[in-house]
């Protein structure tokens, strides 16, 4: 008898190691509108995202602006650990302590320094004066950049000409409540303050109000029970992991993933061990892993989610260096169909370009997708740009990168003790994206459309569709691909939105 396509778990039990690119679906039965589509997930069996978007622990994607922006938009950023405990700690503090979908640069001065260049304000129309002239100190007063411009003698103090303490609001509202403030009272900024301690946590600018308004609309953010942010964080497997994870906890993560290139490993389990034991309310999870003897192991130790991918990162060669790894398609599908007999959802990491690399690990049975490459080159991506032959990039570099390893990043391919250091991944740089606030949700209608092709209203009845074979598939051959994309063109602009 004819029939579509295979089964995926005909498709995926033939030996061979397929990566997203080489399968594609076959359209289903469309009987609802695209705006019907939910993406709503978990990203552990206990924590609930609007999107299913996680932003991945790597040194040059997540920090504090990347961690605020995903959370704003529903989904959730986990915090690297290629830093000292207090700079981790510190990430995380910060993101929590942000309602507002964005991060501005803050600028200090001392009351005795003296600003000699417009420059020195960089993308900030004030510099706050504190004693020490850092963030931790007492703000005294500030300098806007159009007071300086308007100032005669560049070489005064600052305490000099510096205006008393500007007009503040707790960093606890959430951007409706600041632009109504700033709109209402005509103000050019406005300075949020941690209710705590006073310290300043970010400005927020009447052209950042103008600037919002150019992005799609937000939906509904990832809030933990207190009513901030949910923010992640990665540790390693070592002893002094445990020290770090303590301060951690204090600063109130949602999430902990423990960071591994093979999570297969007595120092992952005994890691979680030692978590579920100290910080049993804790969502912890486990990774990565690529089969379902890996994930069973990592299973039976009560881990909350599972990362999968092993060397299908843009900036990874694990599979180069090391012959070990697998295509991401497979490794998606095979981890998933044993995951969702315990009800352990899976985070697809790794080798996601474009919108259609989202809707194949999602209907393959992720419940989310991390993402490094696809992230960086952000506004919110840590770094700043430059112009490499005319084009405004940022770095992008693996953890395992020898760039990476040389600030601690070894142990998470388990080396910080060899002698000799193998890199596992390259530096490379990325071109700027502008806002995740606005190709994200792009992507995720994207995403919305995809599904609705596949006859899938939601991620539940997507997994539905692949557990019981109503969804086909089918191998593509190198010609097929090239069909599936633009081709026969002398020249062409590539634009998704």
């Amino acid at each position: 008898m004819e029939t579509d396509g295979f089964s995926a778990s005909r498709l995926f039990n033939q030996g061979y190691s397929y990566t997203y690119d080489d399968v594609i679906f076959l359209p289903g039965y469309i009987d609802f509108p695209t705006d019907d589509v939910t993406l709503s997930t978990n990203l552990t069996r206990n924590i609930h995202l609007s999107i299913p978007c996680v932003s991945s622990p790597m040194d040059t994607v997540t920090e504090t602006s990347m961690a605020v922006t995903m959370a704003a938009l529903g989904g959730i950023g986990i915090v690297h650990y290629n830093n000292t405990v207090s700079q981790q700690s510190s990430i995380i503090r910060n993101a929590k302590s942000h309602r507002i979908p964005f991060v501005n640069d803050l600028i200090f001065a001392s009351p005795n320094d003296s600003i000699h260049s417009i420059d020195e304000f960089g993308n900030s129309p004030v510099i706050f004066v504190t004693e020490s002239g850092n963030k931790e100190s007492k703000v005294l007063g500030f300098v806007t950049k159009s007071n300086w411009v308007k100032l005669s003698d560049k070489e005064a103090r600052v305490c000099d000409y510096m205006n008393n303490l500007p007009v503040t609001l707790p960093s606890s509202y959430d951007f409706e409540d600041v632009a109504g403030y700033i709109a209402s009272e005509k103000l050019e900024f406005v300075t949020l303050v941690n209710e705590n301690d006073g310290e300043v946590v970010n400005v927020v600018t009447s052209d950042d109000l103008e600037r919002m308004k150019s992005f799609p609309k937000l939906g509904l953010p990832s809030l933990g029970k207190d009513g901030k942010f949910l923010v992640g964080a990665a540790v390693g497997t070592r002893e002094s992991d445990k020290e770090r994870l303590e301060h951690l906890v204090k600063e109130g993560i949602n999430a902990l993933v423990i960071d591994s290139s093979q999570g297969n490993s007595l120092y992952q389990i005994d890691m979680i061990k030692y978590v579920k034991k100290t910080y049993p309310n804790l969502d912890v999870i486990g990774g990565n892993v690529v089969t379902m003897y890996q994930a069973e192991n990592l299973i039976k130790q009560g881990v909350d989610g599972l990362r999968v991918g092993m060397g299908s990162g843009s900036i990874c060669t694990t599979q180069e260096v090391c012959a070990v790894g697998r295509g991401q398609a497979a490794a998606v599908y095979k981890v998933s169909s044993i995951a969702a007999q315990h009800g352990v959802p899976v985070i697809a990491d790794g080798g996601i370009s474009n919108s259609g690399h989202i809707v194949k690990a999602l209907s393959l049975g992720a419940s989310t997708v991390m993402m490094g490459s696809f992230l960086a080159g952000s506004n919110e991506a840590p770094g700043t740009y430059v112009y490499q032959n005319g084009v405004r990039v940022k770095k992008y570099r693996g953890m395992g990168s020898l760039e990476a390893m040389t600030k601690g990043s070894d142990a998470r391919y388990l080396g910080d003790t060899a002698k000799l250091k193998i890199a596992q991944g390259v530096v490379g740089s990325v071109a700027d994206k502008g806002s995740v606030l606005k190709f994200v949700p792009y992507t995720m209608q994207a995403v919305k459309q995809g599904f609705q092709d596949l006859g899938a209203s939601s991620l539940p009845s997507a997994h539905e569709l692949l557990r019981s074979g109503t969804l086909r598939l089918e191998v593509r051959t190198g010609a097929a691909q090239v069909e599936g994309g633009v081709h026969g063109l002398v020249g062409y602009e590539k634009k998704y939105f």
